[in-house]
């Protein structure tokens, strides 16, 4: 058997259905043998594209996704979305293509040392230099990818291996289970939250990851502790319960920081140090409690008490069993913070003007989209719009990235919710400034014929930096640029395309898009001029009556 075949083979007993990505002459005999296979190549128009799709499957998979791309150029283009996934930690493979190492008839030519370049940024890295190593190769890397923390993993064939021949036989996956925390943690962690006064439930990205909302749920119902959420810890818990206290979106000055400082106890569930922190510790401030798959990467602001380690899902049952509700829990203070959010909230969410307010437009949003409906964020300020006023009702509805926080994943990332899940709506919102940076992959979502609306939130100009700059007092210079007709740009592509011209047509806009097959492009305007006042001043005032 040649040996790009028996490595295609490895990938379909690890039972992965696509490869995302842009093959070059170095992968020709890996992609003849995709030829007859089971795998669904999705040919993208840039690697970056590729990799944000991949890291996506696996995000909302569970299962590693998996992009292909050359060597060289091809390679370092996939350099952004394998920190995307290593930090957001999404099981993600990279498979990259390579001269012929045993013999070399270009020199150096487009060779870079691809395994030294991925390995900061990956969690196992390698290059195959016999065919007979391919199963243990793929297995092991595919046990690393998923392994908690899930994160990106590469593999380097080069040309002349993936034409050797072998007779190696392929390996099973093993079958493996997380571990589970031990009894005495356990009994601590109800001890700490029976003999607290105000505790509190933060719910933090590693939440989101395996199957615990339903043990959550259950905890909030048996205990009536209120809780609050991560960016990337949305969703867990349904946010339209009157016990949510709010997201962490802003570092701090909101209404959530109220509770948060109420708080003697945080149960800190799925904390992820590469999230912004969510509140700040002091030595003789709030207790917590660390409930993760891991253990805690202690650093100034983040020491807990106490570490519950072990599969997530596990320890919020056994807590839930051992802990008796206390009558002298203080916890009416999280319903105030609770209603002063939302009264300043509906405010701005009623405001007719145009271009729309980000608040608005968040509202118009929440409105259109059903329960189960996805929506995927690119980065900008928007972002902290969605993450504190968008209310997601079930895991994975949102998915925004406040990890590496990079720009142009938003388009990729809908296209590949839109094959996980092709019976869902899908809207993906972007900046101006992000879709720009993979918007050649439209031509990939009208190929796939994805039914997908995109909203480009239309400012002209990096509006994220912006909005830092007026807050530090600088004067607005060096972010200000053209766009294209976006309408005429999307329908060059074979899109639709539209454009908003006053507030109250988004939702009727939306509708007819979400109803309507094909892919969609609404040029949306919108006002960010009241980001600084609002965000940094009028927020903490009012939080600061409480």
């Amino acid at each position: 058997m040649k040996a790009s075949d028996l490595f295609v083979k490895a990938l379909e007993a690890e039972g992965v259905e696509y490869i995302f990505g842009i093959p070059g002459e170095e992968n020709l005999d890996l992609l003849e043998s995709l030829r007859s296979s089971s795998i669904k190549l999705i040919l993208t128009r840039h690697e970056q594209g590729a990799g944000f799709m991949a890291a996506t499957y696996g995000r909302l998979t569970g299962k590693v996704g998996v992009c292909l791309s050359t060597l060289g150029p091809g390679a370092t283009n996939l350099v952004t979305p394998a920190a995307y996934a290593q930090l957001g930690a999404m099981p993600m493979m990279m498979i990259t293509g390579q001269k012929p190492i045993k013999t070399s008839k270009q020199g150096r030519f487009q060779v870079i040392d691809v395994v030294d370049m991925m390995r900061p940024i990956t969690k196992y890295t390698t290059q195959v230099v016999s065919g007979d190593r391919i199963p243990s190769i793929v297995r092991e890397a595919f046990r690393i990818a998923h392994e908690e923390r899930p994160g990106a993993v590469h593999i380097e064939l080069p040309e002349d291996i993936a034409d050797e021949e072998t007779t190696m036989p392929l390996l099973k996956p093993s079958l493996s289970r997380r571990p589970i925390a031990e009894y005495k943690a356990i009994n601590a962690a109800v001890d700490m939250i029976e003999k607290a006064t105000s505790p509190i439930l933060l719910i933090g990205a590693g939440a989101n990851r395996k199957l615990t909302a339903k043990m959550l749920r259950e905890f909030v119902d048996e205990t009536r502790i209120p809780f609050i959420t991560t960016q990337m810890g949305k969703g867990v818990l349904n946010e339209s319960d009157p016990l949510f206290a709010g997201n962490t979106a802003l570092s701090d000055g909101d209404f959530v920081h109220r509770a948060i400082a109420r708080a003697d106890l945080i149960i800190n569930v799925g904390h992820d140090v590469v999230e912004k922190p969510p509140f700040f510790m002091h030595h003789d401030g709030k207790k917590v409690i660390h409930i993760n798959f891991e253990p805690a990467a202690v650093d100034p602001v983040y020491f807990p008490q106490l570490e519950v380690v072990g599969d997530i899902a596990n320890s919020i049952w056994q807590i839930k069993e051992g802990v008796d509700p206390q009558s002298g829990w203080k916890l009416d203070f999280y319903k105030d913070v609770h209603e002063a959010y939302v009264s300043h909230r509906d405010e701005a969410e009623n405001d007719d003007r145009f271009p729309i307010l980000p608040e608005r437009f968040v509202k118009d949003v929440r409105k259109v989209m059903p329960e189960d409906g996805i929506v995927t964020l690119d980065n900008g300020v928007y972002k902290i719009w969605f993450a504190r006023n968008y209310p997601a009702y079930a895991p994975n509805t949102i998915l925004l990235d406040n990890a590496l926080a990079t720009m142009g994943a938003g388009l990729p990332s809908a296209m590949a919710a839109k094959l996980v899940h092709p019976d869902k709506p899908v809207l993906s919102v972007c900046g101006d400034g992000g879709f720009m940076m993979n918007s050649q992959e439209l031509e990939t979502a009208v190929r796939l014929k994805l039914d997908i609306v995109v909203v480009i939130l239309r400012d002209d100009a990096y509006g994220m930096i912006k909005w830092k700059q007026a807050h530090m007092q600088m004067d607005d210079f060096g972010l200000d640029y053209g766009n294209p007709d976006f309408v005429k740009y999307a329908e060059s592509y074979g899109a639709k395309g539209w454009r908003i011209d006053q507030t109250n047509g988004l939702i009727p806009c939306l509708e007819n898009c979400l109803q309507t097959p094909g892919v969609h492009v609404i040029d949306c305007p919108v006002d960010y001029s009241m980001n600084d006042e609002t965000l940094n001043r009028t927020i903490r005032e009012l939080s600061n009556r409480l």
